[in-house]
């Protein structure tokens, strides 16, 4: 073959695939032969998730101003701390309803802190100073075994894994707010609101976090709230404030849930909206933040054992753990 028809085809050639490079077929060929991200998210333990449970319990109410809530929150601080979180705290003054200045403290731990794309996780980790809705003992403390630790516990196990875990495309910050258990008691129909900026006795840590967060310009992709997702036989409906501000969130979590095998738990029906940790970061701390309460058909949030002495160790399932804190990792794993 001469030199003038070798050329000649290797020009066709070349002219060939620019053609097909500028019609798409390059982009496509590149897009199929893109290297597959291969995704291994980690098993959930439940059993440690329930014995991060207890060990807050054991300490006693974690009562604002009280040995247990100062004990308990500097085991979180150590334990997020010893997980290979970056760990930082706002010490904070709040009012009570019964004339009370809340020594309170919001503990934050940030892992992959490098990550410009983060998911915010959030729960409480006070107790409500009585159990004014049991009906025998309604001064009494509680335990707040649900209603304040299960969140926790929750996302304990979960900052297990998140330590050094470089397959994980987003940074996670954890936050554990202070001061929301609180509250007006069951029986006051007084209306009187608290001074200042506070919104309501409610959700102290939130509000405050909301408007002085722990970093500066400080935002996420969006954020999921735990509350009370430990209770035995417990069920988790779409929460009508969390399909207000962040739908698709909700669609995600729920439909990970179900791909899982915990559409049991995770049921894809509506409840109307409630005021929790939530509300604040989406009004004030402009995150779409999405709450998975329970919610029980014929009583509605919260259950029959909510702010009673009934909220202890015997109505924590593990089953339930696990499958809020499996559904979470894998929501949380497969993000890009």
């Amino acid at each position: 073959m001469d030199k003038g028809r070798i050329g000649l085809l290797l020009g066709q050639s070349a002219l060939i695939i620019l053609l097909w490079s500028c019609s798409g077929g390059g982009t496509k060929f590149a897009e199929e032969n893109k290297p597959t991200r291969v995704i291994s998210v980690p098993v959930f333990n439940a059993d440690s998730a329930y014995a991060f449970v207890k060990k807050q319990v054991d300490f006693g109410p974690r009562v604002p101003n009280s040995q247990a809530h100062k004990e308990a929150g500097d085991f979180l601080i150590n334990k997020l701390r010893n997980y290979g979180a970056a760990v930082s705290t706002q010490e904070f003054t709040a009012p009570s309803y019964h004339g009370q200045q809340l020594q309170l403290r919001n503990i934050i731990g940030s892992f992959g802190e490098e990550k410009q794309k983060r998911i915010l996780l959030a729960a409480h980790w006070d107790t409500r100073p009585f159990a004014d809705k049991d009906p025998d003992n309604p001064a009494g403390p509680m335990d707040g075994a649900n209603d304040g630790a299960s969140g926790v516990g929750v996302l304990l196990e979960m900052a297990r894994h998140l330590n050094r875990d470089t397959s994980l495309q987003v940074g996670v910050d954890i936050i554990l707010f202070d001061g929301e258990d609180w509250g007006e008691p069951e029986s006051d129909q007084s209306q009187r609101k608290p001074p200042g900026e506070w919104d309501s006795w409610w959700c102290m840590g939130s509000q405050y976090w909301s408007k002085n967060k722990h970093k500066s310009n400080y935002s996420a992709y969006y954020g999921v709230l735990l509350d009370m997702v430990g209770a035995k036989k417990s069920q988790f409906f779409r929460e009508g404030a969390s399909l207000q501000y962040a739908p698709n969130i909700v669609s995600k979590v729920w439909d990970a849930g179900a791909r899982l095998g915990y559409s049991d738990y995770f049921v894809k029906q509506n409840a109307h909206a409630i005021t929790d940790d939530h509300i604040y970061v989406n009004e004030w701390g402009k995150i779409p933040m999405i709450d998975i309460v329970h919610y029980q058909q014929g009583i509605g949030y919260f259950g029959d054992y909510h702010h009673s002495q009934k909220d202890n160790m015997d109505l924590i399932s593990k089953e339930t753990l696990e499958a809020v804190g499996a559904t979470l990792l894998n929501v949380i794993y497969y993000e890009e």
